[in-house]
């Protein structure tokens, strides 16, 4: 899955698809952050910047992952977890992607990535910085939704197996 916003370069597919063909990881992402200079270099806004950081951290500690970039439009899954994952019990919205994450860590399947270059344009971001609150917090709810699904005080339909 890449987002359609011709941000991501695509050369980096075989990549991952090697690495999911490896059995080495289920799930693969491509992180646009390698360095916070290269990031803002690339035309990526400081705002956006400094809220992947903050999101990515939570969400690391929360899910018990080590991504660099829980917020990348560049995706790629082993069969099983398109088969596994309820999606279609999901948001319509941007909130999906954080939705997926959190429901492939819950089926315990094996979460990595990859550096991905990208490029930052006017037309390659639709998110405002209004919809982008509301995107973090909708995450922060799922990662909520997550762990009280995990230490058994409140049931999600998002963590119910198909």
């Amino acid at each position: 899955m890449i987002h359609p916003d011709y941000q991501y370069d695509s050369r980096v597919i075989p990549a991952a698809i090697e690495i999911i063909r490896l059995g080495i990881c289920d799930f693969i992402m491509g992180s646009r952050i390698r360095t916070r200079r290269e990031a803002l270099a690339g035309g990526m806004p400081p705002w956006k910047y400094v809220a992947n950081r903050c999101l990515t951290l939570a969400e690391n500690v929360a899910l018990g992952q080590n991504l660099g970039d829980f917020h990348s439009g560049f995706r790629a899954y082993r069969r099983e977890v398109l088969e596994t994952i309820p999606y279609a019990r999901n948001s319509n919205d941007f909130v999906f992607d954080s939705e997926f994450l959190a429901q492939a860590v819950h089926f315990g399947f094996k979460l990595g990535d990859i550096p991905v270059p990208v490029r930052y344009f006017d037309e390659a971001s639709s998110i405002n910085f209004r919809r982008s609150v509301t995107y973090g917090l909708a995450t922060l709810n799922v990662l909520a939704k997550f762990w009280a699904k995990k230490v058994g005080i409140w049931r999600s339909p998002l963590f119910d197996a198909v």
